[in-house]
């Protein structure tokens, strides 16, 4: 049946994983026949509190989706606005993004508005309940939030048990994070190191993605120090913008004299290039401290790269240990031994061979099913 469905969260032209998967499960609503628009921020954070350089993408516009820059996050008068707007429309529901208590206010207002029309329907999709960088009165703001919502659809089952610290009668179900699938094509190894100018005499280990502390960058700098990987050709590839003390980082590179093995490429990636970073890579990795899910996963997947992650969150429920890739420890030693291991043993083959089967769990059909099954059963 057609629905007529609104997407609130980030979209074009800001950037990041939330913006992409929001236009990519519009895309996919739209394939399958629904009427979908995205309602997206004119002010998403205030400049003073937005940690990079730019919250804004230079890629080209997104062709085709009905993409509207209509909320401010800050201003509670807009907040009423737009619950009215929307509840007057009635769409069918809404499908609202969560990853940051400081959006509880805005959205979770827009969101009490609108279900006053006793027929839209408020789903949540859950990035993260609780946030990696802990602040003050978090809690009150997410508990705002879901006080607005109908039901939930978390992304990994760790966000999916902490839906029940905010309440416990409302229904709620699991859809792993999909694919992110629209990166670009697939190109050679060769072809990828060409353009990203780097030597083909090395193999490649890739960091991708904003770097905060949570992402373990630190660990993976020092494990890159053991003196154990000094007989394989290995670089590591930083490919993504400082979010946290830049100093910090640079501090270890020189501390370990790892000038000549870390390429450090500290800007936004454009979405255009993505498929250049992933396909020069041999190994990705990820150490992170604490997650719940990870885009980065998942653009791993759709280029078929084996992936090293750490036991945190929903990250060993994306990867199978010793099939696709590691599950480890977030440890710096566990760290170098898995790289060790990969490399020592070529098991890239292996794991390469073992990806395609693996990423067929995280389809989009999957997500719009279970959104569809959520919205049927919401009473």
């Amino acid at each position: 049946m057609k629905r007529r469905i609104v997407i609130i969260g980030p979209a074009y032209p800001y950037r990041g994983g939330i913006s992409a998967l929001n236009e990519r499960l519009a895309r996919q609503l739209e394939d399958e026949g629904h009427e979908v628009s995205i309602w997206n921020f004119k002010l998403q954070y205030p400049e003073f509190l937005f940690p990079g350089k730019s919250q804004f993408t230079d890629s080209e516009t997104i062709p085709g989706l009905k993409i509207k820059r209509l909320i401010n996050s800050i201003n509670p008068f807009n907040w009423i606005k737009i619950g009215l707007k929307l509840k007057k429309e009635k769409p069918d529901y809404v499908i609202v993004r969560f990853w940051l208590p400081f959006m509880g206010p805005s959205t979770g207002t827009i969101c009490k508005i609108a279900r006053q029309n006793k027929h839209t329907k408020i789903i949540g999709l859950i990035d993260n309940i609780i946030p990696h960088e802990k602040k003050p009165g978090d809690r009150l703001l997410t508990k705002y939030f879901t006080s607005s919502l109908h039901g939930f659809v978390a992304m990994s089952d760790t966000v999916y048990q902490d839906i029940s610290l905010f309440t416990t009668k409302k229904p709620k179900v699991m859809c792993p994070h999909p694919i992110y699938d629209h990166y670009g094509e697939v190109i050679t190894r060769e072809q990828a190191l060409k353009n990203l100018q780097l030597d083909p005499q090395y193999q490649y280990l890739l960091f991708f993605g904003f770097i905060r502390d949570y992402k373990g960058l630190d660990l993976l700098l020092k494990a890159f120090a053991n003196p154990r990987l000094a007989k394989y050709n290995l670089r590591l590839l930083v490919a993504g913008e400082f979010y946290s003390n830049e100093e910090k980082y640079l501090d270890i590179i020189e501390r370990f004299q790892l000038q000549d093995k870390i390429i450090l490429r500290n800007d936004y990636i454009p979405n255009e290039e993505i498929n250049n970073y992933f396909c020069a890579a041999d190994l990705v990795v990820q150490p992170y401290k604490s997650a719940t899910q990870s885009g980065i996963t998942q653009i791993g997947y759709h280029f078929n790269k084996p992936m090293l992650v750490t036991n945190v969150g929903g990250l060993s429920e994306i990867i199978a240990h010793d099939v696709a890739g590691y599950v480890i420890n977030p440890d710096e030693l566990d760290i170098a031994n898995a790289i060790i291991d990969f490399f020592q043993n070529e098991r890239k083959e292996e794991f390469e061979e073992a990806v395609p089967v693996e990423k067929k769990k995280f389809s989009w059909e999957r997500m719009t099913e279970t959104l569809e099954e959520m919205y049927q059963s919401i009473k």
